[in-house]
C-alpha cells in the first residue's frame, strides 16, 4: 500500500526529522503533542497536530489507547514511532493491527523478542553470535522477593529476597568477577550496575531489580560478565522480513552514564577481519529475526579489538542514524516507509557504499559544571553552524521552551568528510560556532572532548569519558559553551 497520511508519535529533533522525509515524499502528516509541545516546532511543521494528553509522557507520549485514537481519528494510514517513548513496545504494534493502521517499525513478535534481552540473548546463540558468560538470576526468587522483598519485608517475601541472592551469588561465581547485573525487559542504563566484589552484589541485584519494576512492569535481572574498557560499536541493520543487509557499522563508545554523547561511523581503528565479522554477525541475527524495518545490533569489542559478543538489539531507528545517512547517502526514514510500504528491500548489500567518515555529538540542555543536572527553561538564541559536511537536527530556536518532563536533548550536530581527521577538524570548526542561550548546554564539553589528543587518536572504551571528565587540568567551566 502507498502511505498518504502519517502520525507521527514523538517529539523533538526525531519528530522533525522525521516530518520532513514524510514531507518530501508528498505524505501528508499529523503530529501527536502534549500540553508541552503544543506550540513547539515540530507542531508546526505537521500539516496537522492533535493534542493526545498533558504535558507527563505517561498521560500522552506512553498512552498507547491515546495516540491510536489519534491516528484513527485524524485517517493517518500509518503511525511513525521514532526512537524511545513507545518505539519498542509490542502492545503499540498490536494496537495499530487491530485498528488496521501500518505501524512504522518491526512486527510485534520482533519486538518482544529483542525486548526481552534475554530472549534476545537466546536468538542471538541460535544465531551463532559470540555472547559473555551469563544467566538469569532466579525468576522464581525474583517472583518471591523481587523489588518489593529485597527492601526486606520479611516473612515469605524476605525469604525469596534470600533465595534471590543466593542464586546470584551462585551465578556470579561460575561467570567470574566483575559481573554485570542488567534488567532483562530494558535498558537506557536502567536497572543496570557493574559489581566488582562479592559483598556488594545482594545490594546491586535488588537495587538493579527494584529499577527494573519500577522502569519496565519487570522486576527480572540477568548477570553477565564484565568486559573493562570495552569498547561499544553497533551495526545498522535494514531488513523486510525475509532478506536484511547491513549499513556499515557506528562506534558510540563515548558515553556517561551508559548515554552515548558521541558516535561515528564507520567505528576507527577495527581491524579488517573483526569488522567483516562483525556485521555478518548483525545480518546472521537479522535473518534469525525476521527483521522487518531498521534495527541496529551492539556489540561490545575488547581493548584490543581482537574479540567481540553480542550486547542488545535496538528494534527502532536510533539517535545516531545520521552518522549513517552521511557515509551511505541513503534517507533511512524513507527505507523505513518503503519496508513499511510492502515494497521490501530497495537494495542489494552490493549497492551499499560506503564512503568517508561522520561524527554526531548529541547537545544536551544539561549543566556540565553542576554534573550534568538538567537545564530546562527557554532558549533565547540559538545560531548553529552551516556549511558543506555540517548538518544539524534540531527542534529549537529562539522562544523554544525546554520542558523539564522530557529528554534533555537539543540538537545533534553531525559533520562529515573524506576522513576521520578532516571530519574531526571539521567538528571542531562547527561547535566554535554553535551557541545556544537562554539554557546550559554540553556544547563546551563537545568542544573540549574534539580538541582531546585521546579522543582525536580514536579507539576510546566506554570508561574514557568519566576519567577524562576527572582530570584535574581539565574544568568544563573552561571551555567555551553555548
Amino acid at each position: 500500500m502507498i502511505l498518504r497520511r502519517v502520525l507521527v508519535a514523538n517529539r523533538g529533533e526525531i519528530a522533525v526529522r522525521v516530518l520532513r522525509t514524510c514531507q518530501r515524499l508528498g505524505i501528508e502528516t499529523v503530529l501527536a503533542v502534549s500540553d508541552a509541545d503544543a506550540d513547539s516546532v515540530p507542531a508546526r511543521l505537521a500539516d496537522k497536530a492533535i493534542r493526545i494528553g498533558p504535558a507527563s509522557a505517561a498521560d500522552s507520549y506512553l498512552n498507547v489507547a491515546a495516540i491510536v485514537a489519534a491516528a484513527a481519528a485524524t485517517g493517518a494510514d500509518a503511525i511513525h514511532p521514532g526512537y524511545g517513548f513507545l518505539s519498542e513496545n509490542p502492545r503499540l504494534a498490536r494496537a495499530c493491527e487491530a485498528a488496521g493502521i501500518v505501524f512504522i517499525g518491526p512486527s510485534a513478535d520482533v519486538l518482544e523478542a529483542t525486548g526481552d534481552k534475554l530472549a534476545a540473548r537466546n536468538h542471538a546463540v541460535a544465531a551463532g553470535l559470540p555472547v559473555l558468560p551469563g544467566g538469569l538470576v532466579d525468576a522464581a526468587g525474583a517472583g518471591a522477593g523481587g523489588a518489593g522483598g529485597a527492601a526486606g519485608a520479611g516473612g515469605a517475601a524476605g525469604a525469596g529476597a534470600l533465595a534471590h541472592a543466593a542464586d546470584a551469588a551462585r551465578l556470579a561465581e561460575r561467570i567470574g568477577y566483575p559481573v554485570l547485573v542488567k534488567a532483562a525487559g530494558g535498558g537506557g542504563g536502567r536497572g543496570l550496575r557493574v559489581v566488582r566484589d562479592p559483598g556488594q552484589l545482594a545490594g546491586a541485584v535488588a537495587v538493579a531489580s527494584a529499577e527494573a519494576q519500577a522502569a519496565f512492569s519487570d522486576p527480572r535481572v540477568y548477570l553477565e560478565r564484565y568486559v573493562s574498557s570495552a569498547r561499544h560499536v553497533e551495526v545498522q541493520l535494514l531488513g523486510d522480513g525475509e532478506n536484511v543487509i547491513h549499513l556499515g557499522d557506528r562506534d558510540c563508545s563515548v558515553q556517561r552514564r551508559y548515554q552515548k554523547l558521541i558516535e561515528e561511523a564507520p567505528a576507527p581503528r577495527l581491524g579488517e577481519t573483526l569488522r567483516v565479522g562483525m556485521r555478518a554477525a548483525a545480518v546472521a541475527l537479522g535473518l534469525q529475526l525476521k527483521y522487518q524495518g531498521l534495527g541496529t545490533v551492539e556489540f561490545l569489542v575488547d581493548a584490543e579489538a581482537a574479540a567481540f559478543w553480542f550486547l542488545e538489539v535496538n528494534a527502532r531507528i536510533q539517535v545516531e542514524h545520521p552518522v549513517t545517512e552521511a557515509v551511505t547517502g541513503l534517507d533511512l526514514v524513507a527505507e523505513q516507509i518503503a519496508v513499511a510500504e510492502g515494497r521490501g528491500l530497495r537494495l542489494a548489500q552490493a549497492d551499499v557504499c560506503l564512503r568517508g567518515h561522520a561524527i554526531e555529538c548529541r547537545i544536551n540542555a544539561e549543566d556540565p559544571a553542576a554534573g550534568f543536572r538538567p537545564s530546562p527553561g527557554t532558549v533565547t538564541s540559538a545560531v548553529f553552524p552551516a556549511g558543506p559536511g555540517i548538518r544539524v537536527d534540531t527542534h529549537v530556536q529562539a522562544g523554544s521552551a525546554v520542558p523539564p518532563q522530557y529528554d534533555s536533548l537539543l540538537a545533534k550536530l553531525v559533520v562529515s568528510g573524506p576522513s576521520r581527521a578532516e571530519a574531526l577538524a571539521r567538528l571542531r570548526g562547527a561547535l566554535a560556532r554553535c551557541e545556544i542561550g537562554g539554557v546550559a548546554t554540553t556544547v563546551g564539553v563537545h568542544a573540549a572532548l574534539a580538541a582531546d589528543p585521546e579522543f582525536a587518536a580514536g579507539a576510546v572504551a566506554t570508561d574514557f569519558l568519566a576519567g577524562w571528565l576527572g582530570r584535574e587540568t581539565w574544568s568544563v567551566r573552561d571551555a567555551k559553551d553555548g
